[in-house]
């Protein structure tokens, strides 16, 4: 592996190719890139090259972005992806798939180059945790697509505090801040469970290592998340105790 990156840029539009491509090849830090017109000539590329890092266009005839990058996610070496896009209603479907950035066309030389900054980035986190820990599994800290003032940007779930539904929409709580992602609080209670997470009420699900007390109140129990008293419903109540008590209590005695 050498310090530099090894690029495959894909986009069905060649206007908008060739400025993606353009802005690649004279940023320093890139040393080749590939192009393709769509995800079938993309996978023919990567057959035969390896590469550190594919910009997808979302919407593509035949596999869009977003399916080549399930396919990329199953290859023994997967690149980081970079999505580039002049929508942004698909963020949240990017939540899985652990993308590095989220890039609004037209790009610019300052965002494509920020995209870089934060592949190298999280290459190097990753040598750093190999290196620290070889025997250990890999652990991942998937990054949300939130939208800020017009801006995509990437939060790590690890500072999510936690989760209330708002409709078909659910607002991520942090020390930060909250941000609205357009996804539901039962589909974040299915992905987020085995990363700690628990559901406590119809509006809320919480980061079990935040809550700092269960108390017994006259309309029943709450938690302390991060200074905030949260409802506990009623049929939540002994999944919450089973969760935190128990535990707790076992590694006490």
């Amino acid at each position: 592996m050498t310090g530099r990156l090894r690029v495959l840029a894909v986009d069905d539009e060649p206007p908008a190719l060739d400025e993606l491509l353009y802005l690649l090849r004279n940023d320093p830090r890139v040393e080749y890139v590939h192009s393709a017109a769509d995800a079938a000539e993309a996978l023919r590329v990567l057959h035969e090259s390896e590469v550190d890092v594919a910009f997808l266009d979302i919407r593509m005839p035949g596999l869009d972005g977003m399916d080549l990058a399930r396919v990329l996610q199953r290859f023994a070496r997967s690149p980081a992806i970079v999505f580039v896009t002049a929508y942004d209603d698909r963020a949240a479907d990017a939540f899985d798939l652990g993308v590095v950035d989220y890039v609004r066309k037209p790009v610019r030389a300052e965002r494509i180059a920020e995209s870089l900054r934060r592949v190298l980035s999280e290459r190097a986190a990753v040598g750093e945790r190999a290196a620290a820990a070889p025997e250990a599994a890999p652990t991942g800290d998937p990054m949300i697509p939130v939208e800020l003032g017009g801006v995509v940007r990437l939060l790590p779930r690890s500072s999510v505090c936690w989760v209330e539904a708002q409709g078909d929409y659910a607002r991520l709580h942090t020390t930060e801040g909250s941000h609205l992602v357009r996804v539901s609080l039962t589909q974040l209670e299915e992905r987020w469970t085995d990363a700690g997470f628990l559901r406590i009420h119809r509006s809320y699900l919480v980061r079990l290592d935040l809550v700092t007390e269960l108390r017994l109140t006259g309309s029943g129990y709450v938690v302390t998340v991060e200074g905030r008293q949260l409802p506990v419903a009623r049929r939540h109540t002994r999944a919450l105790k089973d969760r935190l008590i128990r535990p707790a209590k076992q590694h006490w005695h």
